[in-house]
């Protein structure tokens, strides 16, 4: 493997690929301290929005959230399916009747999308308290495909997508000081090798596989997040990334059947949904996770909080570290979306900015 100035010596790939493998075996281990589910303080008065609502881990997010009180707004691509979802809560729980939840279409396959739920969103001037970018892929197996912007699934989905909907949503975020973005990572991204010149991995030095587009795409969420964490260094505005763990998905299901039987069998290893939610709820819920964010703030760390599947802090990769390659894939994501370079302090001095995604935009 050679080096790059945004990848992995060859030590280091090793490290991580030890450290990703003995995290994944022994997880339930490290995390048996938590309760199962968690017990959430009251979130009455607090807007949250979920995005991937409707299934696995963020479904788990969205149903807990909402029992405890928040105002809960499901971020989906099926609409229609995510107000079955409520109905079937409210017809099959009576506690569950008094929920207040909202419903509005988020694809994030279409950057045109993000922008209009962003619109939607900032347009009811209410504040909001937590985002929780949940909503993701992980293509095992599949060949290289691109959305109909132009870039590669993962790269879209895990990261761009989720960017530009955090920044685009900082007004509202501003309005709901303390506020939280939290992303839903992966430790997969110690495996991670992102070049800002070739996310789209289109050349021969970078070839495509799904592990490495979606590594790639969580080690460039998480450099992009050190950045937003930076450019939001005097407002109450945190950032930060969480692991949910190994958690059992339906993602090998066009895996050749040898691999998927193997794959079938690691799942005494893993987490189910509910658990895997733990780190985005605790994030999203704990006051101790604020006063860290605010001590890496005033520290001026080149890194934001990153909470392990253990609902624990922990350490990402040395390259998520590397301030220098983090500030590289700043830009070149801001280009990617369409923002300028400089949007975040002009969202937060009041200024209105032109993303080229709006819907009545000339691309």
């Amino acid at each position: 493997m050679n080096s790059s100035s945004t990848g992995l010596e060859w030590t280091e790939w090793l490290q991580g690929w030890r450290r990703l493998t003995y995290e994944t075996l022994f997880q339930k281990i490290h995390a048996k301290h938590l309760q199962d589910p968690l017990l959430l303080p009251p979130l009455n008065g607090l807007n949250c929005i979920v995005t991937g609502a409707t299934s696995g881990i963020g479904l788990e997010i969205a149903k807990q959230l909402a029992e405890s009180g928040a105002h809960l707004v499901m971020a989906v691509r099926n609409t229609s399916f995510a107000h079955q979802l409520i109905q079937k809560w409210q017809r099959n729980e009576t506690e569950y009747r008094s929920l207040s939840i909202d419903v509005i279409e988020l694809d994030l396959f279409h950057l045109e999308s993000v922008v209009k739920f962003a619109q939607e969103w900032n347009s009811r001037s209410k504040p909001l308290h937590i985002l929780i970018n949940n909503a993701g892929i992980y293509s095992i197996g599949q060949p290289q495909k691109f959305t109909k912007d132009g870039y590669e699934t993962h790269i879209q989905v895990n990261h761009l997508a989720p960017a530009l909907l955090s920044v685009l949503l900082l007004p509202s975020l501003k309005r709901g000081t303390p506020s939280r973005i939290i992303n839903m990572n992966s430790l997969m991204h110690v495996i991670g090798v992102v070049d800002p010149q070739d996310m789209n991995f289109l050349t021969k030095k970078n070839k495509f596989t799904s592990r490495k587009a979606y590594s790639s795409s969580k080690l460039a969420q998480l450099k992009f997040s050190s950045i937003l964490q930076k450019f939001l260094m005097n407002t109450n505005i945190h950032v930060m990334c969480v692991e949910p763990g190994a958690v059992r998905t339906n993602v090998t299901r066009d895996l050749p059947r040898i691999l998927n039987i193997l794959y079938q069998k690691m799942f005494f290893f893993m987490f189910d949904a509910q658990q895997g939610s733990r780190s985005a709820l605790i994030a999203a819920s704990d006051a101790n996770i604020l006063d860290y964010c605010s001590d890496l703030k005033a520290q001026e760390c080149n890194v934001c909080a990153f909470i392990g599947c253990n609902c624990r802090i922990s350490e990402p990769s040395k390259e998520a570290h590397n301030e220098i390659t983090s500030f590289e894939i700043w830009n070149k994501t801001m280009e990617m979306v369409g923002l300028p370079a400089g949007g975040v302090d002009m969202i937060l001095q009041g200024e209105e900015i032109h993303c080229r995604y709006g819907a009545n935009s000339d691309r």
